[in-house]
C-alpha cells in the first residue's frame, strides 16, 4: 500500500526485454537501503525489487502490467517517479494507493495558474468501467503517475490536476507536456461503493 507521495524520481539506467516481461535497472538516492522482495511504486505500479547491483536495482514488469501502463515507453535516461510502500505507523499524507494502475490517460492541455500548472488528462470513455467506479469525482483523489492529487472539473471522461511548483519540480510532472501519457489508479473507496450498489 502507498500514500501517493512521491520520495523522488529514480533514472532507468537500462531496459532489458525477457519474453514478455521487461527488466528495468534503476538508480535512486535510496537505493543502498533497499532490499530483495521489496516493494515500490514506479509511475503508481507496485513492482518488486529482484537484484540489487552496483548503486542500482532491478525490478521485472509483467504483460499486464505493461499493457495496462505506460512502463512499456519508457526509455533509458527517463525519470520515473518512485515511493516506497508506506509504513503501517506513518501518517497517510496523501489517499490510500494500491500501486495497481487501471489504465492510462494522455495530456491534452496545460494552462498556467499565476504560479501553478493546470494539467487536463483524458481517458477511454466506458460506461461499463465507469459503473464499477473507474471515473473521477470533483475534489476527489486521483493517482496520476503515482501522485496523489485532488480532481478538478472532471467530465465523464477527462479531469484536471492543479499542479504546485513544488511537485512539479520533484516529480516527473517536469517532463509531462500535451501528449504525454500517463498512468491512473482511480480511487479505491470509489470502486467499493460502486461494487456495492451492484450487488
Amino acid at each position: 500500500m502507498f500514500s501517493g507521495i512521491v520520495e523522488e524520481f529514480a533514472t532507468v539506467v537500462a531496459i532489458k526485454k525477457d519474453r514478455e516481461n521487461i527488466d528495468f535497472t534503476l538508480k535512486c538516492s535510496f537505493v543502498n537501503e533497499l532490499k530483495i522482495d521489496q516493494s515500490i511504486a514506479h509511475n503508481g505500479v507496485c513492482l518488486t525489487v529482484v537484484k540489487i547491483i552496483d548503486g542500482t536495482y532491478v525490478v521485472t514488469a509483467m504483460k499486464e502490467t505493461l499493457d495496462r501502463s505506460n512502463l512499456g515507453l519508457l526509455q533509458v535516461g527517463d525519470k520515473v517517479n518512485v515511493e516506497r510502500s508506506m509504513l503501517m505507523n506513518g501518517r497517510l499524507d496523501g489517499h490510500i494507493v494500491q500501486g495497481h494502475v487501471d489504465e492510462t490517460a494522455k495530456c491534452i492541455a496545460m494552462e498556467d495558474a499565476n504560479g501553478s500548472t493546470y494539467f487536463t488528462f483524458e481517458y477511454p470513455e466506458d460506461r461499463e468501467m465507469a459503473k464499477k467506479g473507474y471515473f473521477t469525482v470533483d475534489k476527489g483523489s486521483v493517482t496520476v503517475n503515482g501522485v496523489s492529487l485532488t480532481v478538478c472539473n472532471p467530465t465523464s471522461n477527462t479531469f484536471q490536476v492543479a499542479i504546485i511548483p513544488y511537485t512539479f519540480e520533484h516529480t516527473n510532472f517536469c517532463d509531462i507536456k500535451v501528449g504525454s501519457v500517463v498512468n491512473l489508479e482511480f480511487d479505491i473507496l470509489g470502486k467499493y461503493i460502486a461494487r456495492l450498489q451492484s450487488i
